[in-house]
């Protein structure tokens, strides 16, 4: 293999982003932490216990509590990664080398901290393992398909609505590690992959552009951030809250949970090659970082 030729793959180079994003000081959502950060003001005690023991679900959570936080979670980190960005625009044109990869990573990690976030609310297990080591391949493969979520990507939609079914069949705490590395779901997550890697590269420029000029960069970078991040994580919060996993009657009896692997289902998932697509004409695009 030629040397190189890994990263100018769109699936290598967008698993590359995503991992260094993830490493990243403050990307990692505590899940823990957080559910009884969100919950504080709207549960009672035992509640929150039962949603960081078993899940908000599994704990009865009322759905306008769930759609409260997960608002409140969007708008807060919505507003975080647009200032950031209108803040690396101001240097200009001489600054771009520097400031479009800085930027790239901060805008992913935003990406990762919502997803957290949402899913942690919605009743999905602890995506990583621990605070600042690597990231394993089921929770690559799983963040990639709920950034295919936010993508608008239908294959994407499909195949964290398989998981979801696989969690909320077994109540496992554990993502299924191996439907997500080389089982059912994994041929989608190596699609959605290199669909993001593609974007990646074609709409780098248009991000560039913006901050070419002082100021006046700053007011388009980060207003077209503002403009694509809100409605990608609105788009992972409609789709996360409309599984069954996500539904407050979905109790968790006695005994019923699975401390590890959720065993793979024996069936055909969905065609390797199929097409992955864009939900509409406003499907939201992310830049690349450079070398």
């Amino acid at each position: 293999m030629k040397p190189g030729k890994d990263i100018e793959n769109p699936e290598s180079r967008f698993f590359a982003v995503l991992v260094a994003a993830a490493k990243l000081p403050g990307v990692r959502i505590h899940r823990e932490a957080y559910l009884r950060t969100a919950l504080a003001r709207h549960c009672t005690e035992d509640e929150i216990r039962r949603a960081i023991e078993e899940t908000p679900a599994a704990a009865g959570i009322a759905v306008d509590v769930l759609e409260k936080a997960a608002n409140d979670s969007i708008h807060y980190e919505t507003a975080k990664v647009s200032a950031l960005s209108a803040a690396a625009g101001i240097p200009g044109i001489l600054a771009l080398p520097a400031t479009v990869p800085a930027d790239t990573a901060q805008y992913v990690g935003h990406m990762l901290r919502i997803a957290q976030k949402l899913a942690y609310l919605y009743s999905w297990p602890e995506l990583f393992s621990d605070e600042g080591g690597d990231v394993d391949d089921a929770t690559k493969g799983m963040l990639t398909l709920f950034f295919g979520v936010m993508f608008g990507t239908q294959s994407a939609n499909a195949a964290v609505g398989k998981v979801a079914g696989m969690l909320a069949e077994q109540v496992a705490k554990e993502l299924p590690k191996k439907a997500l590395t080389h089982g059912v779901v994994y041929p989608m997550v190596k699609k959605v992959a290199k669909y993001l890697g593609v974007k990646m590269t074609t709409h780098s420029f248009a991000k560039g552009v913006s901050k070419a000029i002082p100021v006046i960069g700053a007011v388009v970078s980060g207003g077209l951030t503002l403009s694509t991040y809100l409605p990608m994580a609105k788009r992972l919060k409609k789709h996360l809250a409309g599984l069954p996993l996500a539904d407050p009657s979905h109790r968790a009896s006695e005994g019923d949970v699975v401390d590890g692997e959720v065993v793979e289902e024996h069936e055909t998932f969905a065609p390797a090659d199929a097409e992955l697509h864009d939900a509409d004409t406003t499907a939201v695009k992310l830049e690349q970082p450079r070398p």
